[in-house]
This record gives structure tokens, C-alpha cells and sequence, in this order.
């Protein structure tokens, strides 16, 4: 059974950082193309970016530059980091299963506050 579980969201001011994890089980993440998405209050799903196997990564324009995308093989994680912070950056963030679609968690709330 795929699952799919972030964590790391919370609280941060403009400028400030943060890490997101999404715990994988059922498979392996080094197998699959993985995703970060993220949905603002108000607005539909966003894509920012994806890992596959290979480890080659594409970033969508929102996170080039300040959002790095990597996972653990042996964990069995995938992290966003996440810099520079913006108030536009409040929102769900989702990690995924497949390049541009697929199961997807619950999410974690970030929300970019002073």
C-alpha cells in the first residue's frame, strides 16, 4: 500500500527556512519519480518540482533557486528545502508519487508570517 506522509511545515517569517520530509512506504523512492506540489488558500494546485530516478530534477519557476529538492535512498525520504521564504509561499505543500501526477499525502501547512 503507497503512503505518503509530510511533515515539517509550520510558522516562519519572510526570509526564514524550512525543511520538509515525506516519509514513503510501500515503495521504494529511489524507484519512482517523486514530487513536491502546494496549494494557497484560494488558489488550485501548484507544481514546483520533480526528482526521478535517476536523480535528475526540474524545478517549476516558483522554486527554482530557492527550493532544493533531494531524498534519502536508505530512509526511504524525500525533502524540500525550502529558503528565502515569501509570503506567497503560504500554503499546503504535497509531496507525490510520480512526475506530474499521482498519489499524493496529506500534506503540511506553511505558512509565511511576520
Amino acid at each position: 500500500q503507497v503512503q505518503l506522509v509530510e511533515s515539517g511545515g509550520g510558522l516562519v517569517q519572510p526570509g526564514g527556512s524550512l525543511r520538509l520530509s515525506c516519509v514513503a512506504s510501500g515503495f521504494s523512492v529511489k524507484s519512482y519519480s517523486m514530487r513536491w506540489d502546494r496549494q494557497a488558500p484560494g488558489k488550485g494546485l501548484e507544481w514546483l518540482g520533480s526528482i526521478n530516478s535517476a536523480g535528475v530534477i526540474t524545478y517549476r519557476e516558483p522554486a527554482k533557486g530557492r527550493f532544493t529538492i533531494s531524498r534519502d535512498n536508505a530512509e526511504n525520504i524525500l525533502y524540500l528545502q525550502m529558503n528565502s521564504l515569501q509570503l506567497n509561499d503560504t500554503a499546503v505543500y504535497y509531496c507525490g508519487r510520480g512526475w506530474r501526477d499521482g498519489p499524493r499525502g496529506p500534506g503540511t501547512q506553511v505558512t509565511v508570517s511576520s
